[in-house]
């Protein structure tokens, strides 16, 4: 089966952290580079950081310095550990592959009051 279940949003003041996980269908992780998006409302969905199979990562400039992405192979998981939230990163969170190539799940909201 290929799945996609986030988890882990919430409401957090600014300043405050999030860790957000993402498990994953092995078809779906196993070997593929995997990535963390999101799309807060009225605007195009973004990247936010990806991950391959060996560890390196690539972030957008808006989340570099606060935003740590990790997987855990074993568990065919991927995180997103968030730091230092602004009201700006209020937006549902997706994962998927790096090149987005399988069906969307129902993402986890992220809210950030100021």
């Amino acid at each position: 089966q290929v799945q996609l279940v986030e988890s882990g949003g919430g409401l957090v003041q600014a300043g405050g952290s999030l860790r957000l996980s993402c498990a994953a269908s092995v078809r779906i992780f196993s070997g593929n580079p995997m990535a963390w998006y999101r799309q807060a409302p009225g605007k195009q969905r973004e990247l936010v950081a990806a991950v391959i199979s060996g560890g390196s990562t690539v972030y957008a400039d808006f989340v570099k310095g606060r935003f740590t992405i990790s997987r855990d192979n074993a568990k065919n998981t991927v995180y997103l550990q968030m730091n230092s939230l602004k009201p700006e990163d209020t937006a549902v969170y997706y994962c998927n592959t790096r090149s987005a190539s399988y069906p969307w799940g129902q993402g986890t909201q992220v809210t950030v009051s100021s």
